[in-house]
C-alpha cells in the first residue's frame, strides 16, 4: 500500500510540473472511486489507473493542446458521501463529466445529482438499473450483469445443468444480479431450487450452504463482490459439495483467488478479457488495448492491472475521444459520448446510442475459470 500511495504521489507531482506546457485551460474532469472502505478492491485499481491513463495523455501532448486535469475523490463506498462529493465536484471544481463511482449503490445514489447539474457521469458499476431505464445523462463501462448471466446460463445449458441455487448478496450488486438471474432462468430451462442470501459483511455462510447441499442442485451461483465469495468458496469446500461453483464478474481479479486459496480450483465465472489477454488471438479486436493496459499498470504500480481497472480506463478514454472530437462543454461531452461507435476498450468494444448508454453485447464476457492457481478461458 505504502509503494502504491508513493507511486500516486509520483504521478501528482507529474501532472502539477506538466501544467506549465499547457497554455490553454484545463480540461477537467471528475472521479469518484471507493479507494478505502469494503469495496477498495474496486476503487484502488480505478483510481490508479485513471491517474495512470491521465498522466500518459498529458506526458503526449494532451488533447488537442489542452491538459487534462483529473479531481479524484474517495467515497469510500458511502452513498451519502458520494452524493456530497458529486455536488462539490459539479458545484465547486465544476468539472465537464464525473467517472464513478465505483459500485452500483453510490451509482444510483449520484445519478439524480448529474442528472440535476446536466454533467455526464460514467458509472463504474455493474448494476443493470443504473442504464435502465435510459438516462440521458448517464452511461456507464462496467459489463451489464444481465449479459454475466446470459454467459453463466449459456454454459449451463450446453452442459444440461437445470436445477440451479442462487446465494447473492444483499446490496445493490448483489439484488440487480438476483434479479437478472430469476428474470432469465426459464429461457435457458433453468429452474431455481434456491433462492438465498448473505450479507456483504457476514463471515461464515455454512448455514445457507447446508440447506443448498440437501437440496442437491446441479449448480451453485454466488453473486457478489469479495471477500464473501471467497468465504462461500471456502466454505463450500470445507461441507465437501462438489456441486459445480459459479460465481459473478464481482470477483474477476487475482484477489478472489488469493483470497480463496486451493478451494478456489475449478470454480468458473464470467468475466472481460483482460485477466486473460495473453491468451486471446491476435485478431481479437481489443487485444492491443488490453496489452497496453496491463503493461502500462505494470509500469506504474508493479501489480497486475484488472478487470475493475479497466472500467477506470475505458471512461477516460471514451472521454478523451468526446475532446478529441471536440467537445467543449459538459453538454458537448455527453453528445460525443452517445455518437461514440467502435471503440475497442478494455471492457468490451463500446457504441453508445440514444438508446443504449451500456453500448456492449454479450460478447463482452468470455467465461473463465480457476485453473492451477490462474484464471483460463473455458473453451
Amino acid at each position: 500500500m505504502k509503494k502504491v500511495a508513493l507511486l500516486c504521489s509520483l504521478i501528482c507531482i507529474t501532472l502539477l510540473t506538466a501544467s506549465a506546457a499547457f497554455a490553454a485551460p484545463s480540461l477537467k474532469i471528475g472521479g469518484l472511486f471507493a479507494v478505502t472502505g469494503p469495496a477498495a478492491f474496486l476503487g484502488e485499481p480505478e483510481r490508479n489507473t485513471a491517474m495512470m491513463v491521465v498522466s500518459e495523455i498529458n506526458r503526449a501532448g494532451g488533447i488537442r493542446g489542452q491538459k487534462l486535469e483529473l479531481v479524484v475523490y474517495d467515497t469510500a463506498g458511502d452513498a451519502t458521501k458520494a452524493v456530497q462529493l458529486a455536488n462539490k465536484l459539479i458545484k465547486s471544481d465544476r468539472v465537464m463529466a464525473i467517472i464513478g463511482p465505483s459500485t452500483t449503490g453510490e451509482s444510483m445514489a449520484v445519478i439524480p445529482v448529474a442528472e440535476r447539474g446536466r454533467v455526464p457521469l460514467i458509472s463504474c458499476a455493474a448494476g443493470i438499473k443504473i442504464t435502465e431505464p435510459l438516462k440521458k445523462w448517464v452511461f456507464k463501462t462496467a459489463q451489464n450483469d444481465s449479459l454475466a448471466v446470459i454467459r453463466i446460463y449459456e454454459h449451463l445449458k450446453k452442459q444440461r445443468l437445470q436445477r440451479v441455487a442462487l446465494l447473492t448478496v444483499s446490496d445493490g450488486f448483489g439484488a440487480s444480479g438476483r434479479e437478472q438471474l430469476k428474470a432469465q432462468a426459464a429461457r435457458y430451462g433453468i429452474r431455481i431450487v434456491a433462492d438465498d442470501t448473505y450479507g456483504p459483511k457476514d463471515t461464515d455462510m455454512t448455514s445457507q450452504l447446508t440447506k443448498i447441499r440437501g437440496l442437491k442442485p446441479d449448480a451453485i451461483i454466488c453473486w457478489g463482490t469479495n471477500p464473501g465469495p471467497a468465504v462461500i468458496t471456502k466454505n463450500a469446500r470445507q461441507l465437501g459439495i462438489k456441486t459445480p461453483l459459479f460465481m459473478s464478474h464481482g470477483v474477476s481479479s487475482k484477489k478472489y483467488i488469493q483470497l480463496a486459496g486451493k478451494a478456489a480450483e475449478g470454480v468458473k465465472l464470467p468475466s472481460g478479457r483482460v485477466i486473460v489477454a495473453d491468451q486471446l488471438p491476435a485478431s481479437d479486436p481489443q487485444k492491443r488495448s488490453l496489452i497496453a493496459f496491463v503493461k502500462g499498470y505494470e509500469r506504474y504500480y508493479k501489480a497486475e492491472g484488472d478487470h475493475f481497472g479497466g472500467h477506470a480506463w475505458d471512461a477516460v478514454m471514451l472521454l478523451k475521444g468526446a475532446f478529441e472530437r471536440g467537445a467543449t462543454t459538459p453538454a458537448a461531452v455527453r453528445d460525443q459520448l452517445e455518437n461514440t461507435r467502435q471503440f475497442h476498450g478494455i471492457g468490451g468494444s463500446f457504441t453508445f446510442t440514444s438508446r443504449d448508454h451500456a453500448g456492449l453485447g454479450k460478447d463482452a464476457f468470455v467465461l473463465v475459470e480457476v485453473r492451477k492457481g490462474d484464471w483460463a478461458i473455458v473453451k
